[in-house]
């Protein structure tokens, strides 16, 4: 009976191919964000008590009161390294401890001394020794300005919204000590335990980031809806261009002005609400340092968490590339893909057997389009008992495992968090002879339905269940598995049919918390303990790849993400820039959206456009629902065939410069796909744009997704910059919107004038198939005549790079050289790799092209000229790629 009701569940969820919003709660409907919304912007009850006040090398500490009920709360502020401010609120003396997030952070900050400047009864003036800037404790109210020279950066409670629900014994009042969604009761065992405070950001009217929603790139003010919110959900084929949670949250923002890159970052895993309105605002004169008034537009931010504390580091630029290294300095960086996963993935719910993999896998290659990846969905296992194969579908998987390892290609297997309660089944049985299961309110393993039917669900938030998981995905655990295979962690938020909101109730209990308390940071520990089995059972060498629906701050550093059930419509294609570009600014540069959109079927051109669009974003994908008709990319005609690959043969000539570009991202925090004013901050035509965007500093992408275009207007940036069109090496220059005619094979692509960019054009069936072949070095000159770009070379597959086996060199061209140079000289790695041609955009025509080599050896190379396009391109130069060379142009 249980599977057939499991799969009476799926269809009423995804029959309907549409979110139903009642499932999930507005804020209304979610009584802490109901009461915390109606406190109005007035005067704060809180007071501080500078009298309180300690002042130690590492943090200040200060007490606030609530003159209303008496109760006081803690205030720790510290000045940390780079160019942050952390301000942590908690009671004094709470009945019982409040839950901070740990394993977010990679390590505990490192504090810089704090400074009393000046103080008073009034307040306390405090330098954070980065040039002119303050901390301003005002007192009553208590209110935190931080400043620089005589401007405020940010404000604190500035508009009284200070909230903090003490622990307290229990009284009956509505909402606080029990609430009720359709036919769910929360006990709320704790009562009441909110958290809110205000924001106020002057001179800002652009707000990014506080991924996920499908939205626009800009924020928008949330005066007259619901605030945005975030909170793990498993939500159908979500609407466009609402704030509704989706199926990941990073609870930072970024505010960017002309003048200032900022960041907020409200480090709380519980369900959280944040609100956005903008006003222009008189500032007036604060003690003494901001002299008379002025008018400026302001961006007020109110964040509000239903439990643990309040800790935020506010993370000062000044530029965007400050806010991304203060942010990566937190919460790490971007992890180092391996090469392969860079390349094109098939995947869809689900490939029946072995046998449509091989014919699938043998597809590709009738085709002439390369992959790297094939992917099997729920339907491959026994049973939904993820571990598993089915045994009659998926009989010898070892054996279709060789065969794809034959060709140089790999295969991803789903394993989801929710474990099927079943007595003969080796995993569940471990699990709850282990105590490892997450308990239901009343102590017993908590349960709920899911794909398998009666599910249980692993307590990941404990080391050492996470240990146990990790040791499943050893080779003589995890039976049939070979080096070929990595992992997807799907329904991670997690997924539970029948709990409230498609998810876990909030008072089911991991150890002493509550899963209110937890619930964001679930899908980031599943991934964790995922990505650790796949490192562990290499011995501690291969890269893991592990792909999640689910994420929090700091996923970035434990592999991919996708943007979950989309749709098959134009507005899903266009929605994934916006919110892949979100992603990139808060640290997870990984992120892709299933090409051709999950549910329902595209039409032929929205598929194309889709190829096209996905080419060019990090994560490249295709999935598909089971209820869809085939759409492996040679199903829709062979004209349709011809530009599905060679829109995949451009994502696999480009994987040079993705793969230095992820390097960047691992080593700096730098997004790799950003939005336009990243690299051009001062130019406000850029500060809303988002149907366009930036691979690394050098590629601007403009997709097709509109049906029937005919034409796209993209924005060229940089008033001094000239841009070439990468298919057609047509000049173009900067600051101005350039009229594009488009036909089905365009994909709007420019590098910028100044970049030099790799390309390996000899395209075969995977990427590591063309691991030894030569590169194409595209210098593409600015109106200085020079440009520069990098090569980054290693093995593609191992956490070698750390031990310096890798190539890394800077390219440049200027005086009419062009030189490589070691920009890692304590590296050692060598390639087999060589460059093969140099193509120079822009170029005037020499009267003859020297090549010398590091051993001194000079000769002269063959070149052909194009003179109506500038193109000057030099055959088979026939240098090693880890070599050091000059090129003189004469």
């Amino acid at each position: 009976m249980a599977p057939l009701l499991v799969l009476g569940l799926a269809l009423c969820l995804s029959g309907t191919w549409a979110v139903d919003k009642g499932n999930f709660k507005t804020c209304e409907q979610s009584a802490f964000c109901k009461r915390q919304r109606a406190l109005k912007p007035g005067e704060s009850p809180y007071r501080a008590l500078l009298e309180t006040m300690e002042l130690t090398n590492t943090r200040l500490t200060l007490q606030l009161i609530n003159d209303n009920n008496k109760v006081r709360l803690l205030l720790e502020l510290y000045r940390l390294q780079g160019n942050i401010t952390r301000v942590k609120i908690n009671e004094l003396k709470p009945l019982k401890p409040r839950y901070e997030v740990p394993d977010v952070l990679i390590r505990e900050p490192t504090t810089e001394p704090l400074s009393v400047l000046s103080q008073d009864e009034n307040g306390v003036v405090l330098s954070l020794g980065v040039e002119s800037q303050r901390v301003i404790i005002s007192a009553r109210p208590f209110r935190l300005d931080i400043m620089e020279g005589s401007d405020v950066l940010m404000s604190l409670n500035s508009r009284g919204l200070l909230a903090f629900e003490h622990l307290r014994m229990q009284k009956v009042e509505d909402g606080m000590w029990e609430e009720t969604f359709k036919s769910h009761t929360d006990s709320k065992p704790n009562g009441p335990s909110a958290v809110s405070l205000d924001f106020s950001l002057p001179g800002v009217e652009h707000v990014y980031g506080i991924p996920e929603h499908a939205d626009t790139l800009r924020l928008k003010t949330t005066d007259n809806g619901d605030p945005y919110r975030l909170y793990n959900l498993d939500v159908f084929q979500y609407e466009l261009y609402n704030p509704m949670a989706l199926y990941g949250s990073v609870p930072v923002m970024v505010a960017h002005s002309a003048q200032r890159t900022t960041g907020i970052f409200w480090l709380n895993a519980a369900e959280t609400w944040v609100d956005i309105s903008s006003n222009t605002t008189v500032f007036g004169k604060m003690l003494d340092y901001v002299q008379g008034s002025s008018e400026t537009p302001q961006t007020d931010v109110r964040w509000i968490s239903e439990s643990g504390i309040i800790d935020i580091f506010i993370m000062l630029g000044p530029t965007p590339k400050d806010v991304f290294s203060q942010y990566a300095s937190l919460t790490g960086t971007q992890s180092f893909p391996p090469l392969a996963s860079l390349g094109y993935h098939q995947c869809r719910w689900n490939y029946n057997d072995q046998e449509d993999v091989k014919s699938v896998d043998a597809g590709f290659d009738e085709h002439d389009i390369p992959y790297d990846f094939i992917w099997l969905d729920i339907e491959h296992t026994d049973g939904k008992r993820y571990f598993t194969w089915d045994p009659h579908k998926f009989a010898t998987p070892k054996e279709m495992l060789q065969g794809l390892m034959d060709k140089k290609r790999k295969m991803v297997a789903i394993v989801d968090p929710h474990i099927k309660v079943d007595g003969n089944y080796k995993i569940h049985n471990e699990i709850r002879s282990r105590g490892f299961y997450v308990k239901n309110k009343d102590g017993g393993d908590y349960e709920g339905w899911c794909w398998p039917g009666s599910a249980s669900y692993p307590d990941f938030t404990r080391a050492d269940m996470r240990a146990w998981w990790a040791s499943m995905f050893a080779y003589d655990q995890y039976e049939g598995t070979m080096e070929n295979l990595y992992t997807w962690n799907d329904m991670n938020e997690p997924s539970v049919f029948n709990g409230p909101e498609v998810t876990m109730h909030k008072d089911a209990t991991h150890g002493a918390w509550e899963h209110r308390d937890i619930h964001n940071l679930y899908g980031l520990y599943v991934q964790m303990a995922t990505a650790e089995g796949l490192i562990q059972r290499s011995g501690g060498v291969e890269r893991p790849f592990v792909l999640t629906r689910a994420f929090f701050a700091g996923s970035q550093r434990l592999g991919a993400v996708w943007t979950g059930d989309n749709a098959a419509e134009w507005g899903h294609l266009k929605i994934s820039i916006p919110m892949c570009l979100s992603m990139g600014l808060v640290g997870i540069s990984f992120c892709g959206a299933d090409i051709g959109g999950f549910f329902k079927s595209p039409s032929t051109e929205l598929l194309v456009r889709w190829y096209q669009a996905g080419a060019y974003q990090p994560f490249y994908r295709a999935h598909a629902h089971v209820d869809t008709p085939r759409r492996e990319p040679w199903l829709f005609g062979p004209e349709n065939t011809a530009l599905i690959r060679e829109a995949v043969r451009q994502r696999y000539t480009l994987l040079p410069y993705w793969y230095q570009l992820f390097y960047r991202a691992h080593v700096t925090g730098e997004p790799v796909m950003r939005p336009l004013w990243v690299e051009y901050p001062q130019d406000l035509a850029t500060f809303a744009l988002e149907d366009e965007y930036l691979i690394g500093r050098d590629l601007l992408v403009h997709p097709v997704v509109e049906e029937g275009a005919r034409g796209v207007t993209a924005y060229l940036p940089g008033k001094d910059e000239v841009w070439f069109d990468v298919h057609t090496f047509q000049k173009h220059n900067g600051a101005q919107n350039l009229y594009i005619p488009v036909t089905m094979s365009s994909i709007p692509v420019f590098q910028r004038g100044g970049s030099i960019i790799p390309r390996k054009l000899r395209v075969r069936r995977s990427s590591t198939c063309m691991e030894h072949d030569p590169y194409t070095l595209y210098v593409a000159l600015n109106l200085q005549r020079t440009a520069d770009g990098e090569l980054y070379i290693d093995d593609g597959h191992t956490f070698n790079y750390e031990k310096k086996e890798f190539i890394y060199r800077k390219l440049t061209f200027a005086n009419k050289v062009l030189s490589s140079v070691n920009l890692a000289p304590d590296a050692k790695f060598t390639t087999d790799s060589w460059i093969e041609r140099i193509i120079v955009l822009g170029a005037s025509k020499p009267s003859k092209v020297t090549l010398k080599t590091a051993d001194g050896q000079e000769k002269q190379l063959e070149f052909d000229f194009d003179a109506s396009m500038s193109v000057l391109t030099v055959r088979k130069p026939g240098m090693n790629a880890g070599a050091d060379w000059t090129m003189t142009f004469q």
